[in-house]
């Protein structure tokens, strides 16, 4: 009886010094993606990659192209800031 009041108290500080860590706050938490690609924005908003690409391409969402790979071929980036702002705000109005 004593062996599993003793494992009992060992569990019980060990679950002690884990809650303590995950109420700290770790140090890469506190680092932010500031730009995500199309797939990854896709993702975060649960939608696909190509609706996300339609939104850049008819500037539903604002979006800049970089350069990725070689040559002349460029990709999609939104910011976070970007998709913040679409989540509490929606899509922009389509530009005719």
């Amino acid at each position: 009886m004593e062996e599993i009041v003793a494992i009992l108290s060992d569990l019980g500080e060990r679950l002690s010094r884990i809650e303590q860590s995950l109420a700290q706050p770790s140090p890469t938490s506190q680092l932010r993606k500031e730009w995500f690609t199309v797939a990854e924005a896709a993702e975060l908003l649960k939608k696909q990659p190509f609706t996300i690409r339609e939104w850049c391409r008819l500037h539903r969402i604002h979006a800049k192209k970089r350069k990725c790979g070689r040559g002349r071929t460029t990709e999609w980036v939104i910011s976070l800031v970007e998709i913040e702002r679409y989540l509490n705000e929606g899509l922009l109005p389509v530009k005719f």
